[in-house]
């Protein structure tokens, strides 16, 4: 700003002051430009863009106006601008060195939209309104807006810098000014810079972006598009004002994909303006009349239509699209994908302008040729437009549309289509369609859809119109009103997708926190009513909070509900006191589903690293320190969150994938199911896809189902007993249902709901399948599809119960017979995403991506079968048949992707373009006979004639410049150019000699098992190493083909290391399938494979010169010779047995110590590849050794000096080495042999207690079966003192001489080979055989060459030694002795805990083998970091890896990973499954021999999971594993368990007999049976029915559901499986009950519900949590008659008889429950303290009478909600009218004071005032006890 001393003349001036401010004002008030009336101003225009990367040298496209400017002053504020002279030009080459193009077309088109002036208005250097004529393009009018923004400056008249808000034409944006003068000149310079990133208004326009999340509160600064404008005025001023002479911009547009620094591609675009002369002519007026187009503010129209492809010039449209049709059609049939999918997206492009009856035109045309077809509506869908939405509306009305392409259609139009007015309208008559409504799939995704629409309508817009929402808030209130739970669930999702606040209320309605009316739904209907505040969080976040902070914390709700309410309440991005809040209600939490979910969502918040999240990852954080440990161990009964995820900062990007957990308490296993992938870039979040599934009652499924429990007297019984016991409720019935939503992009696009018929349906299909294919695969294993069993389909009829599934079959079967022909096309447009901002120039740069994605197979496949179908038809008649099968497939797959950065008008198009693309093709042509008889099966195919490409990746990138005027010649030119010397940066370094020694720092850490091969394939470099091509081939003469990757690329990446440079260029990837050339020409490729007897004959005929006839007379030694002799398996015996050999003699001479695996990691491997270093290990000289002896010396001298010799000792005493290898696990006392050859060694207690202090790392593993000498051992890791076993390990094992083809015939043959013309085939043979013993199980396979000379073969061999160890091995190689890789299984001990052992040996592996090992090698340090692995680099045996799981606890396992010099391992790592053994199980105590340890685990696994209760003496467990003591009241049964589903199907009942304390005695009602087992004159006595029944023999029911009881052990066991009672075992002292695992949550009594809710497991009858064991146990006692039965204890209300002050007024308090007490006439002889809350009321609110509310069951005392109450003299409440005694069950009868429980209040629903303790009667004498006669 100019200053005092700026003003000429000031010091000199007599007037100086007056001169001053006459300077002051004069400069401030014209430092604007101004126009004088009178005079035309002249500038000259310059402006261009350009687009690409910053480096230099690179391909850049762009374009350049020039033009003259003419502005004149007309009046006031107007102003006139008319254009002369423009000049377009295009840019497309290398930047500097190219010229520009002019495009004289372009020019033409240009300069007729400028032939007249335009108008603008201007004061104080502001632009306002801009008028142009009527017809003049848009483009045009933003090219004026681009000048005019030149001319725009604010100017302040007290500062030189200041910032502001000013508009332009990208909005209202940040601007930062500087102002300096040069007074002296009478010339000042302005400048102005704005960030585009911080703009109100900001001229944008987004498409297909709707859900993506943008992160308010994420920092600018990581964004991976930035941009910024500077501009730069010169003025000069006269006494007339301020001139412009100059003015300059320059904008800058940054993209980074990648968000790196240097990896941006980059948008400059400058501006020059500089005034040329000053004329007297002025401008000529418009001769038209000049329409307002607006302000400086850029206005969007034809760049919306064009897509980022190719220009179209749009002539008949009709036309056109017929042309493209046919030309899709015609390039998918000769497989020009590319193009096709190019011509689909400008279908795509014109079905957007055409109208509704240029549509109809067209389909009247191609709707019945069905390849047309696909293509038409896939293009109709992908359109989006009004017209198009319309028409598939219409078609869908006139039912033009089968039901399948409606259902493919819908979502994708829903997807597409634009949401404005007139497509919501369309939108909404799909609501109400007949045919919509009809079909239930349909209706469904219409709703869906249009909740779509709804969320990207009102995105766009700050008040979503309510009349929107109106259609779905109609369903919900309709659903309601009929009580449709499935149109409930659906208005819910609906409203759910269109995730608008307005929808809150009608949500409420939903949730029985805020409507009590809720409470009667479904729980299902509660969870969907949360899962619908998860998008409206988005745009009310405080709001949703709230709510779904109040339902988590509502106990009374379902814990799925209260789950989702927590996943919905994390989504809000709650605060630390909302986190903390929820983490203290956790520490009181009565539901352990609900604490467990919530404290593991915590947990996995709190590691998360995403930066949308930091602030609610700190607040969990502090959360889980708050909470108690005992929730990070729960097990997997209780509901979790698992989550993975990883986040670069380098990069800005990341993904999750979380997976909700959410246990019901009747299932062992999670009801619901959320998984979810979300992904995260540049500070924007999108959900990508999420899948749900929820069940409830599908338990019912897996059981007998039609057993009429209802009818039998159990059921009778068990709601009389209902009624006795204080507000004991039944289960709420629970109709089996699975459902099931998927979301993309966080939009439900589709859900469905399967009932119960449905349900049964399935299960019965996939019993009908499973039966089939277990009956095939139970006969013949080898080879299930070659079967022949006549009894095989009447096991499967017998099993699906219905023989008219028949006719089905063959009906399917001549189906198939007719064959299968035709050609299918599915092409579709994946997505369309569009960026779009204004550059200072007036034209918009696009930032755009799009993909399309074709399927399309064709196929043709002829079946005869022989003998044909009879009209008999039996399905075991295919097993009998023959088929053969002429086949020609071709699937195929194609995705195109193109992205494009710059201009893309529909004039002219300037950028770069990325085009990907991937294929996936193939070919199946083959014919295959199949005899099912004969179990053989002949596949022939052709060789390989021609190059084929299985599969490809491609990119490229262009800079690529096109206009509509010249839209037949295209420029386009690679980024990198041809041929350019490279500088000497570019030129790779060498290193020297030195640094690249085998010694060198980076081979340090590279495990020896592991060398390095510079590899064989050629590297081919261009110049300056840009280019680089590498093929990887493997050549198969024998089938006449070889199959190449090959890989090239050429990028940028030479210039900066970028991802972003290293796309910029062309890739390529591909897999080929190429012929090859050999001697004789091949004919024929042929597979042949024959199972069962014939499979050695098989091999014998391929080896004969001809075919011949097997003569069967022959002597089986004679094949079996002939097979050893073909397949070279002599040799192979032959060679390992000299092997052997060599190596005993070797070791013979040697010296080897008797020495650990573990102990010694260095020891050499048992292998022969190893003899080496065995030697060196006897002297303890290798650094391994030495934490070993460190272990022996700190457990004792006498120890210390048995390590000692044992290191010294001689391999010379061959004869101990049996004994050795046996107690090689046990510490010797003295030294490891002595002369006599035996070993004095420890037990398996000293086994533990010397490892006790050591890392785990540095334990030993013990397998199972040293504990038998006799039994063979191959046990690799204890090391034995034989030389032989020591040097060969699991080598040793697996080279066993037995050949299995000495002893049995091969089950399978099969035959690859190729045929050729004059020649003998060639190709390879496998056979495989098998022996399976009790005691142990072999397989053995061996594959070798057809071609007598080759002697190159592959033999496995895998057996079960033992129930304890499985060992396998691969050969492979010249006689199988090139390579070979072994492997063993061992189960055993590790530090005293069961462990199992599994390793890996590779004496000898290709380099091939050895490189990806290298490679994976290189993660496992890193991967066990972040896992939470510890590390320690220690050498061992470098051809070895060992993995140790050991278990420490039925949930924990210790696990030690042992590679060649890297040791990986962890403890207490968590199970997700409980495993059924128990710590320092000692070896001996492990199953025995007969008993297959691998074979068992899982049924091990799965009975462990099976609840038990158990009672003996006075402990009671029950089915949750809580134990506590409780003695029972003599002579009053107890309900133990109970079925409380509303089946009622078992009660089991117990009580102590008086006898004896220890004594009980029990009764188990079963349907129609009633058993009481009892201890009588010590013997166990058996009633069923009041009848006495023998003990030592088992009876069975012959009901509908079957029932034995037997005796076991010292007791009796009841099995009742289909009532859910597994097994019940009963001795007189100890009760052993195990239920169903669909008995889950579905039990009550003293056991517990079985629902793993720990926490809730004083549950009395009435659902009331009792304060103590005694309490909750009395609660339970079923009264009897006083007179009639032996218990004479009932329960009654009590009141505290003691003055009570409560809210400091005198008060009178009731129990909530009742308290046991003596029956009248009855006194106390025993009594146990308990506690009892209480309820107070005023005492002065009545003397004898309390009017309290009662339960809503009615009863016989009174059924009205308020009764009247007495006071008894014992202070208990009685009714005042006593009701009937009715029977409770047979030979239980109750009295009047017992029933009148039932006339009691409900004092729990009152509150809990006051904690008291009082007596419980626990025996009574009875001596005045008066009873009728």
């Amino acid at each position: 700003m100019v200053s005092q001393e700026g003003c000429p003349g000031i010091l000199h001036n007599p007037a100086g002051a007056l001169s001053r401010r006459r300077c002051f004002c004069y400069i401030f008030l014209s430092v604007e430009p101004v126009f004088h009336t009178g005079k035309t101003y002249l500038y000259g225009y310059e402006s261009f863009i350009l687009h690409g990367l910053p480096s230099r040298g690179l391909a850049m496209a762009g374009v350049r106006l020039t033009c003259k400017l003419e502005i004149s002053y007309v009046s006031h504020s107007d102003h006139l601008l008319q254009i002369r002279s423009p000049k377009l030009e295009e840019y497309n080459g290398f930047w500097p060195t190219d010229p520009f193009t002019a495009s004289s077309r372009l020019t033409e088109t240009i300069a007729a939209c400028f032939s007249q002036a335009f108008k603008f208005e201007y004061t104080d250097g502001r632009v306002g309104s801009i008028f142009a004529p009527e017809d003049c393009p848009i483009l045009c009018t933003n090219l004026v807006r681009g000048i005019l923004n030149m001319m725009q400056i604010t100017i302040k008249k007290s500062q030189n810098v200041y910032e502001l808000q000013e508009a332009g034409i990208e909005g209202i944006c940040q601007t930062r000014y500087v102002i300096q003068d040069d007074s002296k000149n009478n010339r000042a310079v302005i400048s102005k810079s704005k960030d585009l990133m911080d703009c109100q208004e900001k001229a944008v326009k987004n498409m297909g972006m709707t859900y993506i999340r943008p992160c308010p509160t994420c920092p600018l600064k990581v964004r991976n598009v930035k941009g910024t404008v500077m501009f730069t005025y010169k003025m000069k001023y006269d006494d007339s004002g301020a001139l412009m002479t100059s003015a300059m911009s320059e904008q800058v547009y940054q993209i980074s994909p990648f968000n790196e620094p240097n990896g941006a591609a980059v948008m400059e675009a400058r501006q020059e303006l500089s005034l040329v002369d000053i004329k007297r002519t002025p401008i000529s007026a418009p001769k038209t009349q000049l329409q307002n187009q607006g302000s400086l503010h850029y206005h969007f129209s034809g760049e919306l239509l064009q897509m980022p492809i190719p220009l179209i010039r749009i002539k008949n449209t009709d036309l056109q699209l017929t042309e493209m049709l046919r030309q899709l059609v015609q390039n998918n049939e000769e497989g020009a994908t590319k193009e096709a999918s190019a011509k689909f997206l400008q279908m795509v492009q014109l079905f957007r302008i055409v109208t509704l009856d240029q549509i109809e035109s067209l389909w009247m045309q191609f709707a019945k040729d069905l390849p047309y077809r696909h293509w038409f509506l896939s293009a109709i869908c992908a359109a989006g437009a009004t017209d198009t939405f319309r028409f598939l509306k219409q078609k869908i009305h006139d039912e033009k549309l089968n039901i399948w392409e409606a259902a493919a259609i819908l979502p994708l139009a829903f997807h597409f289509v634009t949401p404005n007015k007139q497509t919501l309208e369309v939108a909404s008559t799909f609501l109400t369609c007949p045919q919509i409504q009809k079909a239930p799939m349909h209706r469904i995704i219409v709703y869906l859809g249009y909740g779509s629409m709804v969320n990207k309508y009102c995105a766009q817009t700050s008040l979503c119109p309510n009349e929107l929402l109106q259609p779905l808030h109609n369903l919900a209130t309709e659903a309601t009103s009929k009580g449709d739970a499935k149109d409930m669930a659906l208005a819910l999702k609906t409203i759910g997708n269109a995730g608008e606040p307005a929808s809150i209320k009608r949500i409420l309605k939903f949730l029985p926190t805020f409507s009590p009316a809720a409470a009667s739904l479904p729980n299902r209907i509660h969870a969907n009513a949360m899962l619908a505040l998860r998008k409206i969080a988005r745009k009310d976040p405080v709001k949703v909070r709230e709510i779904a902070l109040q339902v988590f914390m509502d106990n009374t709700l379902a814990p799925n509900v209260r789950m989702v309410a927590c996943v919905v309440l994390f989504e809000t991005k709650p605060g630390l006191p909302t986190v903390t809040a929820m983490a203290i209600s956790l520490l009181t939490e009565p539901s352990l589903q609900v604490a467990s979910f919530t404290y593991s969502h915590m947990k996995a918040l709190a590691v998360g690293r995403i930066p949308q999240l930091y602030n609610l990852s700190a607040a969990c954080n502090i959360a889980i320190k708050l909470l108690s440990p005992r929730l990070d161990r729960l097990s997997y009964r209780y509901s979790k969150v698992i989550h993975v995820g990883d986040y670069s900062f380098e990069y800005q990007a990341g993904a999750i994938w979380r997976v909700y957990l959410m246990n019901s308490p009747s299932t062992m296993f999670p009801s619901d199911i959320i998984t979810k992938v979300r992904g995260y870039y540049a500070n924007t979040a999108t959900d990508i896809i999420e899948v749900a599934l929820q069940s409830q009652g599908l338990t019912k499924l897996i059981r007998k189902q039609n057993i009429p429990f209802a009818e039998y007297d159990t059921y009778r019984t068990l709601k009389e007993l209902g009624k006795t016991l204080l507000g004991w409720k039944e289960l709420p019935h629970e109709d089996p249902l699975v459902s099931a939503y998927v979301k993309v992009l966080g939009q439900e696009i589709a859900s469905v709901d399967i009932d119960k018929d449905a349900i049964q349906q399935i299960m019965m299909v996939l019993t009908r399948l499973l039966s089939f294919l277990s009956a095939m695969l139970s006969n013949f294993p080898s080879l299930c599809l070659l079967t022949y069993s006549p009894n095989l389909f009447l096991s499967f009829q017998s099993l699906t119960g219905s023989s008219n599934w028949q006719p089905v079959v063959k009906k399917v079967v001549e189906e198939v017979q007719r064959g299968i022909s035709g050609r299918w096309t599915l092409p579709a447009m994946v997505g369309e995403l569009r960026h779009i901002v204004p550059t200072v120039v007036g034209v918009p740069l696009e930032l755009s991506l799009c993909g399309v994605a074709l399927a399309q197979a064709a196929a043709d496949v002829d079946i005869q079968m022989s003998p044909p179908l009879s009209d008999n038809f039996r399905p075991s008649q295919l097993l009998e048949t023959k088929l053969d099968i002429h086949a020609d497939i071709k699937p195929k797959a194609y995705f195109h992707m193109i992205a494009m950065m710059g201009i893309n008008t529909q004039y002219f198009q300037s950028g770069l373009e990325f085009h990907a693309e991937f294929s996936a093709n193939t070919t199946m042509k083959f014919d295959a006979k199949i005899n099912m008889k004969e179990k053989n099966l002949k596949i022939e195919t052709p060789p390989c004639h021609q190059e084929v490409e299985l599969a490809a990746v491609r990119s490229e990138v262009y800079a690529v410049s096109r206009n509509m005027e010249e839209i037949d010649y295209e420029k386009k030119s690679q980024l990198l150019p041809k041929g350019e010397v490279p500088s000497i940066s570019n030129e790779p370094f060498q290193p020297s000699e030195s640094s690249s020694r085998p010694g060198s720092w980076k081979q340090s850490n590279i495990p020896s098992v592991i060398s390095k091969q510079s590899s064989e394939e050629a590297h081919h470099h261009s110049v300056g190493g840009r280019f680089y091509a590498r093929n990887f081939c493997r050549k198969f003469e024998s089938l006449g083909c070889s199959a190449c990757l090959s890989l090239k690329s050429q990028n940028s990446a030479f210039l900066r290391n970028t991802y972003l440079h290293k796309l910029v260029g062309e890739l390529e990837a591909k897999i080929v399938l190429k012929p090859v050339h050999t001697d004789a020409d091949i004919d024929k490729i042929q597979l042949e494979i024959q199972a069962g007897s014939k499979a050695a004959s098989k091999v014998i005929d391929v080896a004969s010169s001809g075919p011949k006839e097997e003569d069967e007379t022959s002597l089986y030694e004679d094949i079996q010779a002939k097979l050893k002799k073909i397949l070279g398996i002599a040799n192979v015996f032959q060679v390992a047995n000299k092997t052997r050999r060599r190596k005993k003699r070797i070791h013979s001479k040697e010296k080897i110590a008797v020495m650990d695996l573990w102990a010694k990691p260095s020891a050499s491997p048992l292998s022969s590849s190893s003899s080496s270093s065995t030697a060196s290990s006897a002297d303890g000289k290798e650094p391994g050794n030495e934490y070993k002896k460190d272990e022996i010396r700190q457990s004792g001298k006498k120890r210390g000096s048995s390590s000692k010799s044992s290191s010294r000792s001689s391999s010379g005493r061959r004869s101990s080495s049996s004994s050795v290898s046996t107690t090689s696990s046990k510490i010797c006392s003295s030294s490891r042999e002595d002369h006599s050859g035996d070993t004095h060694c420890s037990e398996d207690t000293e086994y533990s207690n010397q490892q006790a202090n050591l890392p785990v790392y540095q334990f030993w593993f013990k397998p199972a079966d040293k504990q038998d000498p006799g039994r063979e051992v191959l046990n690799c890791s204890i090391s034995s003192s034989s030389s032989s076993a020591s040097g060969e390990g699991i080598s040793r094992a697996m080279s066993q001489p037995k050949f299995l083809g000495d002893s049995k015939p091969p089950i399978l043959a099969a035959v690859l080979r190729a045929i050729h013309r004059n020649e003998q085939p060639t190709g390879l043979q496998l056979i495989l055989y098998t022996d399976t013993q009790p005691m142990r199980s072999r397989i053995q396979m061996f594959v070798s060459s057809i071609t007598g000379s080759s002697r190159w073969k592959l033999c496995a061999d895998a057996s079960a030694i033992n129930s304890h160890k499985v060992s396998g091995s691969l050969k492979w190689g010249e006689d199988c002795q090139d390579y070979q890789i072994a492997t063993q299984i061992a189960t055993g001990q590790y530090a005293a805990y069961p462990a199992m052992q599994v390793k890996l040996e590779w004496p000898k592996v290709p380099s091939i083998v050895r490189t990806t090992a290298r490679w994976f090698y290189s993660f496992l340090p890193g991967a066990a970091y972040v896992l939470g692995y510890s590390q320690r680099q220690q050498r061992g045996p470098s051809h070895w890896a060992t993995l140790v799981m050991a278990l420490t606890s039925p949930r924990t396992c210790d696990v030690v990973l042992k590679l060649p010099e890297l040791t990986i391992y962890d403890r207490a790592i968590r199970l997700p499954l409980p495993f059924p053994s128990s710590p320092r199980t000692p070896i001996s105590t492990l199953p025995s021999s007969d008993w297959n340890v691998f074979s068992q685990a899982t049924l091990s696994v799965i009975e462990n999971l099976k609840a038990r209760c158990s009672v003996f003496q006075n402990t009671i467990t029950t089915f949750n594993g809580v134990e506590f003591n409780y003695s029972m009241p003599e002579n009053c049964y107890h309900v133990l368990v109970q079925d409380c589903s509303p089946e009622l199907k078992f009660l089991v009942m117990m009580k102590r007999l008086e006898e004896s304390a220890d004594l009980t005695a029990i009764n188990v009602r079963l349907a129609s049976h009633e058993v009481d087992m009892c201890v009588s004159n010590g013997l166990i006595q058996l009633k069923i029915n009041g009848v006495q029944a023998p003990t030592d023999v088992p009876y069975t029911s012959n009901s509908d559901a079957s029932m034995l009881i037997s005796s076991e052990k010292e007791g009796l066991s009841l099995k009742a499986p289909d009532y859910g009672i597994d097994k019940l075992y009963y001795d007189g002292h100890r009760l052993e009950i195990q239920v169903a695992f669909w008995m889950a949550g579905k039990t009550c009594g003293i056991c517990g519900k079985y629902d793993a809710e720990k926490e809730r497991e004083y549950q009395m009858p009435s659902g009331y949590l009792a304060k103590d064991a005694v309490s909750f146990g009395q609660s339970w006692i079923i009264s009897e008659d006083p007179c009639a039965g032996a218990c004479k204890l009932q329960r009654k209300f009590v009141k505290i008889e003691k003055p009570v002050a409560f809210e400091k007024k005198a008060a009178k308090c009731f129990s909530m429950e009742p308290v046991l007490r003596c029956v009248e006439g009855c006194s106390a002889t025993r009594t146990v303290p308990i506690s009892v809350g209480f309820h107070c009321v005023p005492a002065g609110e009545s003397a004898e009478r309390v009017l309290v509310h009662s339960t809503t069951r009615t009863s016989d005392c009174n059924s009205v909600k308020n009764r009247e109450v007495v006071r008894t003299n014992a202070g208990v409440p009685q009714c005042t009218k006593n009701p009937p005694t009715r029977p409770l069950l047979p030979r239980f009868s109750l009295t009047a004071s017992t029933l009148s429980l039932e006339g009691q209040m409900r004092l729990d629903q009152k509150s809990e005032d006051v904690v008291s303790t009082v007596s419980a009667h626990t025996a009574c004498s009875c001596q005045q006890q008066s009873c009728p006669a």
